[in-house]
């Protein structure tokens, strides 16, 4: 089989992921894996728990520090829209940073292809670069803000080699509208399937309830403090699994509860499938793996967060998940509700190293 430096020209790839949650960094597992397939040298430009969760997955694979977006979310929703508006000076001088950071690295370290998963700063002139979205649109509160936000993400993402969208070619795919939009980019988009760590498999059943959670602060951690008290009266044996995989202290749990700080990708596969129902948030990265299991998924999306909040919507109307809002979740209401609810399946179709393959093939010269 003949690998990347042969048949793509390529040996040294720069994969960056956006620093919001853990999501970004989780789907970029299984493309590190492909990369290194066709034997490629993967780098990988991150910080923090991003980097310790690709850490635990790759041990030998090379970080280059890269300071993150640090994107922090109001407590309440309704502060939410002004502090994201407070932070985006900031995002601007990180994009800045970005690109004067990949221009002082490419040379040092031979980078053939960068792939950027939403970090708008991280591509070359004179190198291919790819940016991966599954936000084409992203949703606003009002449709002339949205109108402005898209032309601000063409704006950005057209000074890349081409565009992949993680979902399926064929609308709606995962992402409805969000990956599927009227107008596409100007530059190359091409769809790459769906991204997951995840292969289905039987098992006997241990858990009433696979707590996952996961995104940005403190909204993580408000969740977390609500679900631990619910656990004092919600006494069926429930996996907690904490999406902090730089921590290391335990807490204090009943004895019906077992909580993980972190999992990797073979043990999280293990541990959910042998759950009845599935609570996370509503992340993309979240859905894209939790559907492609194939179990009955119960989401909370975080407040406030337009994408989760719409994506949560349409799954449900197609009753490939049940939504509960943050404010009215509780842990026996989400298991009676649950209960009662239709689930249905979704065919997926998984990105691959074929897909890959036919991705760089694609890309233009």
């Amino acid at each position: 089989m003949a690998d990347a430096r042969t048949q793509f020209n390529i040996s040294t790839v720069l994969i960056a992921p956006l620093d919001w949650g853990l999501g970004h960094a989780t789907r970029c597992i299984p493309i590190i894996k492909a990369f290194q397939q066709l034997n490629c040298k993967v780098l990988v430009a991150a910080e923090g728990h991003q980097a310790a969760l690709l850490l635990k997955e790759f041990p030998n694979l090379t970080i280059l520090p890269l300071t993150g977006y640090r994107v922090h979310y109001a407590k309440s929703r309704l502060l939410l829209l002004f502090k994201l508006l407070f932070q985006m000076p900031g995002i601007y001088k990180t994009i800045k940073r970005e690109e004067a950071w990949v221009q002082s690295i490419a040379e040092e370290y031979n980078i053939d292809l960068i792939i950027s998963d939403n970090r708008y700063g991280v591509h070359h002139p004179t190198i291919p670069s790819v940016f991966i979205t599954h936000q084409l649109i992203i949703k606003a509160p009002y449709r002339w803000v949205q109108n402005i936000i898209q032309w601000v993400n063409y704006f950005f993402i057209k000074k890349f080699t081409a565009c992949w969208v993680p979902d399926m070619a064929a609308a709606p795919g995962l992402a409805g509208e969000l990956s599927h939009p009227a107008k596409l980019p100007p530059i190359p988009v091409h769809y790459m399937k769906l991204l997951t760590r995840f292969h289905r498999v039987t098992c006997a059943t241990q858990y009433s309830f696979a707590v996952v959670l996961s995104g940005p602060e403190p909204q993580r951690t408000m969740l977390e403090q609500k679900i631990l008290k619910d656990l004092e009266t919600f006494t069926k044996p429930v996996l907690l699994v904490r999406g902090l995989p730089a921590e290391s202290a335990s807490i204090a749990v009943p004895s019906h509860v077992t909580v993980f700080n972190h999992l990797d990708t073979i043990e999280l596969a293990n541990e959910l499938q042998q759950a009845d129902y599935i609570i996370s948030r509503g992340g993309y990265t979240s859905l894209m793996e939790l559907i492609s299991i194939d179990k009955k998924l119960i989401v909370v999306p975080t407040p406030g967060q337009t994408e989760q909040e719409y994506l949560s919507k349409l799954l449900m109307q197609n009753k490939r998940l049940l939504r509960i809002d943050q404010s009215q979740f509780s842990l026996q209401d989400a298991y009676t509700q649950a209960q009662s609810f239709t689930f249905s399946k979704m065919n997926i179709d998984p990105f691959d190293l074929e897909q890959l393959r036919t991705l760089l093939l694609h890309l233009p010269k």
